[in-house]
């Protein structure tokens, strides 16, 4: 089937879209990809969404504005689309299924055995109407509600597309957005994952708290600042590291207060090491030394990571598109792989990537003018 999926990241930059044709198993195709930027007025919408979503208490209701945002979300997805489309020349009905994983606001892991909570903002049943295509979406909340960690999601994805490419085992993928996550596949069908921590989250918060923009452009401040060891070996003191697999995280986990006296340029080179440090720490946690790690993501684009993750690491480090992978389109892949299993009933999570007691399908189906969403 012919599958557009959508991602936006937390770093509330752009709707990326792809289009794979699969059934959920085989990647039989790989149809156009790109992105549009997200409007200032719905990125404003979603911090403020985000910033509620962080107080909003347990048992409470939801903040109101997650229902304007999540339309919001809705309709900057279908003008995204419908101009991604026509330069493609395709049209809403070539298309058998749309995957929307909407815009996460709040991610909160399980802890002390008390189930997690985490929300993605999209009105998949105003797109599905709008467009005329069934919209498969909340790929998370089952997994979170059966005690799993919801996170990350793309491991499935990434076996595929490794598989797909002829790559061997062991062999690492690492996605490095707002949160930096981190699939092994050691052979077969055995897969594990995990959130290993910060990956641009951090730096674009850093940049936006000073003042100097929404992101390190290319590096630019970490490329002149120094590590401040004592300052990095405080965030790495964090308990998350030494909490087992699998694991998961929010990108609001880790606090800017260690860098508050650190110049900016300090500061981010300091956060760069972090991740690559996070990630180090990540595969001695799994045990087995991958042939290769292969970055996907944002983080990619950043010189000074990926050269603190090539020092760091004990394997050779490459970029998605080294592999003649599409690196800034993988997620929004992963969205369209997961839609088609979702319409299969195909599990999309597994207790070695999400910590969910056994695989679990996941995910709902919103189909055109019903009277509403309905499982898959």
């Amino acid at each position: 089937m012919r599958v557009l999926g959508f991602m936006t990241g937390t770093s509330l930059d752009a709707v990326d879209m792809a289009v794979l044709e699969t059934d959920g198993e085989a990647i039989e195709a790989f149809g156009p990809a790109g992105e549009r930027k997200l409007s200032e007025p719905v990125r404003d919408l979603l911090i403020e969404a985000t910033l509620q979503a962080l107080k909003w208490e347990r048992g409470a209701p939801p903040p109101a504005v997650f229902e304007d945002a999540a339309r919001a979300v809705a309709e900057e997805h279908l003008a995204a689309a419908e101009v991604f489309l026509a330069a493609n020349e395709l049209a809403w009905a070539d298309l058998d299924l749309i995957g929307m994983h909407g815009q996460t606001v709040l991610h909160e892991r399980p802890d002390d055995g008390a189930v997690g909570r985490t929300v993605q903002l999209g009105d998949a049943q105003w797109l599905a109407d709008r467009t005329g295509v069934p919209v498969a979406f909340d790929f998370r909340s089952a997994d979170m509600a059966a005690g799993g960690q919801a996170a990350p999601l793309a491991p499935i994805y990434h076996l595929a597309r490794a598989r797909s490419s002829g790559l061997q085992p062991p062999l690492a993928v690492l996605n490095v957005g707002g949160v930096a996550n981190v699939t092994f596949w050691s052979g077969g069908e055995a897969i594990s994952a995990f959130d290993t921590g910060p990956g641009n989250g951090m730096v674009d918060l850093l940049m936006q708290d000073r003042g100097a923009g929404r992101f390190d452009d290319k590096g630019r401040y970490a490329s002149v600042g120094k590590v401040q060891e004592p300052v990095l070996r405080a965030l790495l003191a964090h308990p998350y590291f030494e909490a087992p697999a699998p694991k998961s995280l929010d990108r609001y986990d880790f606090s800017l207060e260690p860098l508050a006296k650190c110049e900016l340029e300090d500061a981010a080179a300091t956060l760069v090491a972090f991740t690559a440090e996070a990630v180090r720490l990540g595969l001695e946690l799994i045990g087995e030394t991958p042939r290769e790690v292969i970055v996907t993501g944002g983080g990619r684009h950043n010189p000074e990571i990926m050269k603190a993750l090539t020092a760091r690491l004990p394997c050779p480090v490459t970029a998605a598109e080294d592999h003649g992978w599409r690196g800034d389109a993988i997620e929004a892949e992963a969205s369209a792989y997961l839609a088609a299993r979702t319409l299969r009933g195909l599990p999309i999570s597994f207790p070695k990537t999400t910590g969910v007691p056994q695989p679990m399908t996941g995910g709902r189906i919103a189909r055109p003018n019903s009277e509403g969403a309905s499982d898959a």
